[in-house]
């Protein structure tokens, strides 16, 4: 499956479907408008210009979010330097709002309370998930 920005100079390509999709109500995920599939780095290429992000509020941010450097849409997410020393290269994230829903039909779409995460253990979430389709 591949993906594309608003403007189509920045091509996602996933070798799968994810097994599920979050949606997280964080203010980095809802400001920066990702729905995100999860997937091992050697599933996803990424073609065209892309800046990153992480967040300033974080000590030791975990991701750094990609933006088309021309549209600005968000594309995906890659673990940083000090997040893959703690737990390896093991996970990419894609930003499912740029795929045709269509394609998703059957895939589970959860919503996880990333406001009230501590950081530890795992999400509490907001609204039961929904199967796309």
């Amino acid at each position: 499956m591949t993906l594309s920005c608003l403007c189509g100079q920045v091509h996602v390509t996933v070798e799968r479907r994810p097994e599920y999709i979050n949606e997280c109500n964080c203010t980095l995920c809802s400001k920066a408008g990702a729905r995100w599939g999860y997937f091992l780095p050697s599933e996803v290429s990424v073609a065209g210009p892309t800046k990153g992000y992480s967040r300033a509020d974080k000590e030791d941010p975990n991701a750094e979010v990609h933006f088309c450097a021309e549209c600005g849409s968000t594309t995906h997410f890659v673990l940083t330097d000090g997040a893959v020393s703690k737990f390896g290269n093991t996970l990419m994230g894609v930003n499912m709002w740029l795929a045709d829903e269509r394609d998703l039909c059957g895939v589970e779409v959860r919503y996880p309370d990333g406001q009230a995460w501590s950081g530890v253990g795992g999400f509490g979430y907001i609204r039961e998930p929904r199967v796309i389709g």
